[in-house]
């Protein structure tokens, strides 16, 4: 799945402006920012929403994440948080994995289909949001934060792990399981817990949600959020080689 096979001339989301390339981009504030975690202040926080999220959910699981894993200031990691503008509580947060330094974390657990060795490829994990009411429009924001950092990197396919019934969102969002024969797999760094393993192609999105009226498609594509910022990188910058490609960088507008 591949960037530069296929041609689309939308800009990267984070930069569009109201006029540009004659799309009709709105402007939208939301309730709270997203940005890249820079310093063990935003980590703690980031951790605590994780913590707790995963509480409600999965308790037993839970009791691993209460502090920091150390995936977490692995080169080519990002945290995002999402915090509140009233009070600048976290209400949201997702851990993004290139496989630019080494394999997903997933790949611990099966190993992707050739079609995907080379590919340059993003997994996130580790979403947790508040459970109060802003926390459906804090996981979409997340989402689309996931996507611009796709793009962003030249990313060709977005890969998750999602349980049941988390993987009916996916599935909304037009993604597609990497193995459909094997169903729901033990994947490893969610403590073994059978899930889904799905990929969205980045290139490919926005004309699938298009054509597929999808109700997402102005929040994701036609819509600026300045809130949304994943410009800013990490404070971990560990000095250590990406692994060699052998696909060619994903060709896209910049």
């Amino acid at each position: 799945m591949s960037i530069s096979s296929l041609s689309f001339d939308i800009q990267p989301l984070e930069s569009q402006t109201p006029g540009r390339d004659n799309f009709s981009i709105k402007k939208e504030s939301l309730p709270f920012t997203i940005r890249v975690v820079s310093n063990a202040a935003d980590l703690e926080k980031a951790v605590r929403i994780r913590h707790a999220a995963y509480m409600r959910h999965v308790p037993n699981f839970a009791r691993d994440l209460r502090s920091a894993e150390s995936s977490d200031s692995d080169p080519g990691v990002i945290v995002l948080l999402a915090e509140s503008k009233l009070d600048a509580s976290p209400v949201g947060t997702m851990r993004i994995q290139t496989n630019e330094f080494s394999p997903l974390a997933l790949e611990e657990t099966i190993a992707l289909p050739d079609e995907m060795q080379g590919k340059r490829l993003a997994e996130a994990s580790r979403l947790g949001v508040t459970h109060e009411r802003v926390g459906r429009m804090v996981t979409m924001a997340l989402f689309k934060a996931y996507f611009l950092y796709c793009q962003r990197q030249r990313i060709d396919s977005m890969v998750i792990t999602a349980r049941f019934p988390v993987d009916r969102h996916y599935d909304r969002l037009l993604f597609q399981d990497i193995f459909p024969n094997l169903g729901y797999v033990p994947i490893k760094h969610v403590g073994n817990m059978p899930h889904r393993i799905m990929s969205l192609q980045v290139g490919a999105a926005h004309d699938l949600w298009l054509e597929a009226k999808h109700p997402l498609f102005d929040f994701m594509i036609n819509t600026y959020h300045k809130d949304i910022n994943v410009g800013s990188t990490t404070v971990y910058q560990p000095q250590v080689q990406p692994r060699p490609q052998t696909a060619a960088p994903a060709a896209m507008t910049a």
